[in-house]
């Protein structure tokens, strides 16, 4: 009903630990993140991570390339996954790896009930 905006700012050494976003009852199944800042010019490190917690095998993680100005859309809980069986469910987490200079200012929506 009313989206929590978040401004993330992410200094030398910073980094946020894989996690997922579920607050309240119900949780809305994508949240948002747009990069503010310019890598490599505003900061150095500080990569969007996404985990794939997959059933029976190794995790699996995507480094999201983003520059200043782009959004990602993902996944909060799990997202569907096609096998060899057919479909099932995968576990997501995201976090940034440690700026190594420099700031790094994000902003993320999380859609849930904030009421």
């Amino acid at each position: 009903m009313r989206p929590t905006p978040l401004l993330l700012r992410y200094g030398p050494g910073d980094y946020n630990c894989l996690h997922q976003d579920l607050y309240g009852e119900h949780v809305f199944p994508i949240q948002l993140a747009v990069l503010l800042s310019c890598p490599n010019s505003d900061f150095t490190g500080g990569e969007f991570v996404l985990t794939e917690q997959r059933p029976r095998m190794q995790s699996r993680v995507d480094v999201v390339p983003l520059r200043q100005g782009d959004g990602v859309l993902f996944a909060v809980n799990q997202r569907p996954k096609t096998g060899t069986r057919g479909s099932y469910r995968v576990t997501l987490r995201h976090g940034v790896s440690p700026v190594r200079t420099g700031l790094r200012h994000t902003l993320g929506i999380i859609f849930h009930d904030a009421a």
